[in-house]
């Protein structure tokens, strides 16, 4: 089992700037692929920004230049840099893992940190 665990969430102006932390604990081999999700009032959950082990990144293209998404493999860490904050991210968002153990990959998903854009 894999448990995440988010932080980093709170109310900013537009233009301003936030950085997500995500911590992922448990039992695993590895961790391929971690990412950010968000999900706003009413809409579907979407992928922002994934990276794998060794360091790729895909981000969506609403995001693009503005966050940047990162990890620290030593401390199973995922972060999201977030700058040029608009009122269009505010949205609930969420840790996820592809998680190895056992020679199955499983995904997990962290309980969403709330990210507020005031106008």
């Amino acid at each position: 089992q894999v448990q995440l665990v988010e932080s980093g969430g709170g109310l900013v102006q537009a233009g301003g700037s936030l950085r997500l932390s995500c911590a992922a604990s448990g039992r695993f081999f590895s961790i391929k692929t971690m990412g950010w999700y968000r999900q706003a009032p009413g809409k579907q959950r979407d992928v922002v920004a994934t990276i794998t082990s060794d360091g790729a990144t895909n981000y969506t293209d609403s995001v693009k230049g503005r966050f940047t998404i990162s990890r620290d493999n030593a401390k199973n860490t995922v972060y999201l840099q977030m700058n040029s904050l608009k009122p269009e991210d505010t949205a609930v968002y969420y840790c996820n893992a592809d998680a190895v153990y056992l020679l199955r990959r499983t995904p997990y998903w962290g309980q969403g940190t709330q990210v507020t854009l005031s106008s």
